[in-house]
C-alpha cells in the first residue's frame, strides 16, 4: 500500500510579499486556509508544513489539527522543491504531493487525483493544467503553458506561446492552450534524484524548474482540470482570494 504525504513549503522571505503565509485572509492566516484544504483530501496519510521560520511553525502548531506536522528546514533552499526534499528525506514514504503554501483555494479533489496517478506506479511525477480562456494570458510570460501528448504525458512547459499556430485564420484556440498549475506529485525516490541534479540549460533560460525533470527523461502525467484556484503572490491578491472564498 502506498504511503503518500502532502507537503506545503512555506517560507517567510517571499520577495514580493514577505511573511505572506501569515497574512490574514477572511479572518484566518493564509497557511491555515491551505492546511485545511489539504486536510480535506482523502488519499494523504499526513500533512507536513515545511518552513524555515519559527513564526510560521508556531502558527501551524497552534491550529491543533490532527496529522499535521511541521518540518523545520534550512533557510537557503533555492526552491520549494528542495525544501520539500529536506522535509521528507528521512521518512519511509512512497510519494509526495507538493501543495504551494500560497494556494488558499486548492482543490482537495485535485490532490486526490494526483495521489491516485502517482500511486499507480506508471509515472515519476504528476502535475495539472487548466484551459486558458482569457486570450490575454496566451501571450503573458507569467502564465506558463503546458504541452502534453494524447496520453497526458508532459512534452514541454514554456512562458512562450506554445503551440505556435502557423496559419491562424479560421482556427479556434479553444482547447489548444493550457495553463500549468504548480502542484506536483512525486515518487519519493524520484524527488530526491531531481533535487540532486543541477539546473539544466532550458530551466535556466525559462526559469521553470519542471524542465529539469523533463531533461532527465521524467515520465510526467498532466491532469486536466477546470479548477484554477488563486495564488496569493502580492498583497493585492488577498482581496481577490477573499472574494472567491465568499462564493464558497
Amino acid at each position: 500500500m502506498n504511503r503518500i504525504v502532502g507537503v506545503i513549503p512555506s517560507r517567510w522571505g517571499s520577495t514580493r510579499f514577505p511573511g505572506k503565509s501569515l497574512a490574514m485572509i477572511s479572518g484566518k492566516p493564509m497557511i491555515q486556509w491551505v492546511v485545511e484544504r489539504v486536510k480535506q483530501a482523502k488519499k494523504l496519510d499526513a500533512v507536513i508544513v515545511a518552513t524555515d521560520d519559527r513564526r510560521i511553525a508556531d502558527c501551524v502548531h497552534g491550529l491543533h489539527i490532527p496529522d499535521v506536522q511541521v518540518a523545520m528546514t534550512r533557510a537557503d533552499h533555492p526552491s520549494g522543491t528542495d525544501r520539500i526534499a529536506e522535509a521528507v528525506q528521512g521518512l519511509e514514504i512512497d510519494a509526495v504531493i507538493n501543495v504551494q503554501g500560497d494556494e488558499p483555494l486548492i482543490d482537495p479533489l485535485l490532490i486526490d487525483e494526483l495521489a491516485g496517478v502517482i500511486a499507480s506506479g506508471k509515472w515519476d511525477m504528476a502535475t495539472a493544467a487548466t484551459p486558458i480562456a482569457d486570450p490575454s494570458q496566451i501571450r503573458d510570460p507569467s502564465v506558463v503553458k503546458a504541452l502534453f501528448n494524447r496520453h497526458g504525458q508532459a512534452l514541454y512547459f514554456s512562458r512562450a506561446t506554445i503551440p505556435h499556430i502557423r496559419e491562424p485564420e479560421g482556427v479556434s484556440t479553444s482547447g489548444i492552450y493550457w495553463r500549468h498549475i504548480g502542484i506536483y506529485a512525486y515518487r519519493r525516490d524520484y524527488l530526491l534524484q531531481l533535487v540532486a541534479e543541477p539546473p539544466c540549460a532550458l530551466e535556466n533560460l525559462e526559469k521553470l524548474e519542471q524542465l529539469r525533470a523533463l531533461d532527465m527523461g521524467c515520465r510526467m502525467k498532466v491532469i486536466k482540470t477546470q479548477d484554477f484556484g488563486i495564488g496569493v503572490d502580492t498583497p493585492e491578491d488577498i482581496a481577490k482570494a477573499e472574494a472567491l472564498l465568499a462564493r464558497l
